[in-house]
């Protein structure tokens, strides 16, 4: 059976909730990610993430949510933004349309880095106080921080090697690595956009149209050295998150059903 909840009957998924009331919701964005990956790359890490994890617990995933929230990126065509309070109330109706046939427990994966965390959040806490479920945020840049100075990553950036890396091992053929342009990330005083970063930091807006024009034309986009991937890393990263995934899943099983 498909883990996939669309690709399933609906009784299949009667018979599913008569064992299980955990799901997995992953959610990206769609949005200019350098010269060298793609726009869905945001919602294509949520979804292998769920999906690999999903395969290894007996899960079912919903359908992403392939939007986000990326109003600076919207200085390169392609990209699709929507106001973070019409995202976080299509994120509370999936939530409670499920839960209303019996789905209690929730994952959900954001592959949108920390943009898309606050109406995440928004939304998530609503539905917890409102209709009783358990929400967990699943947000590979903070799950990441312990392996990443294994991997001798830069910092986080956009399109850099740690994305770079994991695209190039899930989805090689949609990866052109030798269009790929550098760009470091400048430093800043007391601020870095990176949350493992460990000096003081001032919390992170998302920049202007202005603010990102620069590395528009600088490097298509892209802030990091893309140029360091490596799709042997990247495979590391991504078993290191899906192992972390799995044990976030297998503690809801334990969890008693509401």
């Amino acid at each position: 059976m498909s883990v996939w909840l669309q690709e399933l009957c609906w009784t299949d998924v009667r018979d599913y909730l008569e064992k299980s009331d955990i799901i997995i919701i992953p959610v990206g964005s769609v949005e200019q990610h350098g010269n060298h990956l793609p726009l869905g790359t945001d919602a294509m890490v949520a979804i292998t993430l769920a999906e690999d994890a999903a395969k290894k617990t007996g899960v079912l995933v919903a359908p992403p949510l392939w939007f986000g929230w990326s109003p600076h990126h919207m200085v390169l065509p392609g990209t699709i933004t929507m106001r973070p309070e019409v995202l976080l109330e299509i994120l509370y109706d999936i939530i409670d349309s499920l839960h209303k046939h019996g789905f209690n427990k929730f994952v959900v994966i954001n592959g949108h880095r920390i943009v898309n965390i606050p109406w995440i959040q928004i939304a998530s806490e609503r539905a917890q106080r409102v209709l009783g479920v358990k929400i967990v945020l699943f947000d590979p840049a903070y799950m990441s921080k312990e392996i990443l100075p294994k991997l001798e990553y830069g910092p986080v950036g956009h399109s850099e090697e740690i994305e770079t890396s994991h695209m190039m091992y899930k989805y090689p053929k949609l990866v052109h690595l030798e269009k790929a342009q550098d760009n470091p990330p400048k430093q800043h005083l007391l601020y870095f956009v990176d949350p493992a970063y460990t000096g003081d930091t001032l919390c992170y807006i998302p920049g202007t149209m202005r603010d990102m024009k620069e590395s528009a034309q600088v490097a298509g986009g892209t802030t990091g050295t893309p140029s360091k991937s490596s799709r042997e890393k990247g495979g590391l990263y991504h078993r290191h998150l899906v192992e972390n995934l799995v044990k976030v899943i297998e503690g809801l099983k334990e969890e008693k059903r509401s």
